[in-house]
């Protein structure tokens, strides 16, 4: 090691040693980090603190949260929220905020009946290519220039997940 380099790394070494407590070559153990903090007792919780009699949680008390989507259908709403919520909404319903400024209107996504009539395959070509390549407005934009296949598989997982809208 280089002196320049050595004498960085002996003082770094000796203020570590310093902050835990241990007697390095500065002679600075008996200022500790134990000795400049309050004292701790079980649990890691300092025992002036009120709470110091306090049992911890137990850990059966708590439960990771499950998420309600599948991984790919995560991914795919983030993609549909930026993309495509500003016209079909982020329901799906076709009442995103741009949905009132085009005819016809953006197409309910999560409608049962036209679930059961497209394929995935279906899904997958109008959102690469847009809606005319399908026979349908040629207002849906194309998408494949934007998003990467993963992304557009993932929209399409995210859309058999849609939820009809409720009946009022």
């Amino acid at each position: 090691m280089s002196g320049r380099a050595g004498l960085v790394f002996g003082v770094c070494l000796s203020l570590l040693a310093a902050a835990c407590g241990s007697e390095g070559e500065t002679g600075l153990g008996s200022t500790t980090a134990a000795a400049m903090s309050p004292s701790v007792g079980a649990g890691g919780i300092p025992e002036d603190d009120p709470a110091a009699g306090a049992e911890p949680a137990a850990s059966a008390d708590w439960e990771m949260p499950v998420p309600t989507l599948a991984y790919n259908a995560r991914e795919g709403r983030t993609v549909f929220l930026h993309y495509c919520a500003p016209c079909h909404g982020e329901g799906g319903h076709g009442d995103g905020f741009n949905a009132y400024n085009l005819d016809p209107r953006p197409r309910d996504l999560s409608d049962p009946e036209f679930q059961a009539s497209r394929t995935d395959e279906d899904l997958i070509a109008v959102v690469r290519s847009g809606g005319g390549v399908a026979g349908l407005s040629n207002g849906m934009p194309p998408w494949g220039r934007t998003l990467n296949e993963h992304q557009i598989h993932n929209v399409v997982v995210l859309l058999r997940t849609l939820e009809p809208e409720e009946e009022e």
